[in-house]
């Protein structure tokens, strides 16, 4: 079994961000979900898997720790990670919970814990996981007016993809701490210099935080029904996007 190690290696990371999250599964008579507690919890270690229920198919069951979620065998051998699909109904069922745990797990980040455009009038508010450097992310903060006038609020959240400790991540730090940080994050965003300066800050719990909820590159976007889209989308693109979703204030 050697995907146990590399297995257990994700899930520990998770464990942060599952124990005051992952809600417990209500009483239930199935046996089976004592028993691939134990077993998973005896091979991946001490992780949180209260959120262990029946999958649509039987003898399967889902295990979701933070946003990932997996399917294991009612005897807790075989672990499985990928997507479900209904060919009748025609949905992803995977995509479907964890849309709704990544939801939960963004939800509970509080506004003042990001840098946040727009009046709280717009109709859509979107999530943005950003890094300092991106390209792409440049180029999203260069039209963040006009997404604004599209009706969209943009919180960003940090991201540095190379690590809390890089470059990036002392630009995400320094940017936090100044005084001004839309200006700062404006200014660094454009190439311009930022003033170095550390305080406590809440990159590196946002960073992790991403890649719990399945970030994997910058600019990543969090939409209000917890759904990931990764990369940049122009701003009456992504308006259109959100309206066709029926998200926003009604």
């Amino acid at each position: 079994m050697s995907y146990i190690p590399a297995v257990r290696h994700l899930l520990l990371g998770l464990v942060l961000f599952t124990a005051g999250t992952a809600s417990a599964a209500e009483a239930t008579s199935d046996p089976a979900i004592e028993k691939i507690r134990a077993v998973l919890a005896k091979r991946l270690g001490d992780i949180n898997l209260d959120n262990v229920q029946a999958s649509p198919v039987p003898g399967l069951y889902e295990v979701l720790i933070g946003a990932r979620l997996y399917y294991v065998s009612a005897d807790g051998r075989y672990f499985i990670q990928g997507k479900m699909n209904d060919l009748e109904t025609g949905k992803d069922l995977t995509e479907e919970k964890i849309s709704a745990a990544r939801k939960k797990l963004i939800d509970a980040v509080d506004e003042k814990d990001m840098i946040v455009f727009g009046s709280g009038k717009e109709k859509h508010v979107i999530n943005v996981f950003t890094d300092i450097d991106c390209g792409y992310c440049r180029k999203l903060h260069s039209q963040i007016d006009q997404y604004n006038k599209e009706g969209i609020e943009v919180r960003y959240m940090s991201y540095p993809r190379a690590g809390v400790n890089s470059e990036s991540g002392r630009k995400a730090i320094s940017v936090w701490c100044a005084d001004d940080r839309k200006k700062a994050i404006s200014e660094a965003k454009q190439g311009n210099p930022v003033e170095e300066k550390t305080c406590d800050n809440p990159v590196a719990e946002q960073f992790a935080l991403g890649r719990v909820v399945g970030v994997s590159g910058t600019p990543a976007l969090v939409l209000e029904n917890g759904e990931l889209v990764p990369g940049y989308v122009p701003p009456k693109r992504l308006r259109q996007l959100l309206d066709s979703k029926g998200l926003g204030k009604k």
